[in-house]
């Protein structure tokens, strides 16, 4: 952290107890994490937005809350960095399904083009109602997060700051410096484009989430023995993995075990380290290095769905990314 920043901390937040900051500093990451689709330009637009708001600090006149005062600047930041690069896409946005004994000449993209998980930390929500959490949680899945990469920067932030954060018309039109009829008829494009998670999605009682945690601990031990066997009982048969910077994916259990037999087998030995990603569990896997010790290789972030595992996707080759998630250089 800078200088600037720091003090940008201090004027700006001057006042606010520790978890009020903490709080909405996690608002703003989980906003422009939404927008930018990667932990680490969202990072750099809480950093800018905090800056900003310390340079401007004298102007604001405290007619709207700091919240929202911060939320415009935020907007403007991320709408900034739109428009200097392209769209972050996930692998099934650029083709169809690849067969496991086809991928040995993998084609890859530089990691800032692909959709990137976010820590669960950085984003989840505090919020006391049940019904917001399930939002907060759906809409950070990667699909979601890879669908709204579809819209155009407007589209998205009024999208976000409507369905998401639950600003009201008259305040997303003033976010966004346009009008409300403006800012409306963006958002109606925008769920066209872009369906919110339906009511009920996703939420998860307590046998159900007793019943995943065992089914992710048998995950981690299977993977860890590399027992085809063991994982085979554990896909679902419509299940599918991709692996950024790979543009590579693969549809159905066969195909999966298929290549993790074959091309994926290095992973035999890995050792897998808990957390958690984009309201989904995760894993930190590290890959042996034939030396006693094991390296980083993947975040694997896992989606379930009637009790096996309904999608697996394998970040790899990406160690800024373990420094993001708290995990360890090396095991």
């Amino acid at each position: 952290m800078t200088l600037d920043e720091q003090t940008a901390i201090d004027v700006v937040f001057a006042g606010l107890e520790r978890p009020e900051y903490e709080r909405l500093k996690r608002e703003l990451t989980g906003y422009c994490y939404r927008m930018l689709g990667s932990p680490f330009d969202a990072e750099d637009a809480v950093q800018d937005t905090m800056v900003r708001a310390w340079r401007d600090h004298d102007r604001f006149e405290g007619r709207s809350s700091l919240r929202t005062w911060l939320y415009r600047i935020a907007t403007n930041v991320c709408i900034d960095m739109l428009r200097s690069r392209g769209r972050r896409v996930v692998p099934m946005d650029l083709q169809p399904p690849s067969r496991a004994d086809g991928v040995h000449a993998m084609s890859m993209l530089p990691a800032q083009e692909w959709v990137l998980p976010v820590p669960g930390s950085w984003v989840q929500a505090s919020d006391d109602d049940p019904a917001q959490r399930l939002i907060s949680r759906e809409t950070v899945r990667l699909a979601f997060i890879a669908a709204l990469q579809r819209l155009t920067p407007r589209q998205r932030a009024v999208l976000i700051l409507r369905d998401v954060l639950q600003f009201s018309a008259a305040e997303s039109a003033e976010l966004l410096g346009t009008t409300v009829a403006s800012a409306n008829s963006a958002l109606q494009r925008a769920r066209v484009a872009v369906p919110g998670p339906a009511a009920g999605e996703g939420a998860v009682d307590a046998d159900a989430a007793i019943a995943d945690q065992a089914l992710l601990d048998e995950y981690v031990s299977a993977f860890e023995a590399y027992d085809m066997s063991r994982l085979t009982s554990l896909l679902r048969s419509d299940a599918f993995q991709s692996m950024p910077p790979f543009e590579m994916w693969l549809s159905g259990r066969d195909q999966m075990l298929a290549f993790w037999s074959g091309p994926g087998a290095e992973c035999r030995g890995s050792r897998m380290l808990p957390t958690s990603a984009n309201g989904c569990p995760a894993f930190a896997q590290y890959r042996s290095d034939h030396q006693g010790g094991h390296k980083p290789w993947a975040i694997q972030v896992l989606q379930t769905d009637g009790g096996l595992i309904s999608s697996i996707h394998f970040f790899v080759m990406m160690p800024e990314l373990f420094a993001v998630f708290g995990m360890p250089a090396q095991l």
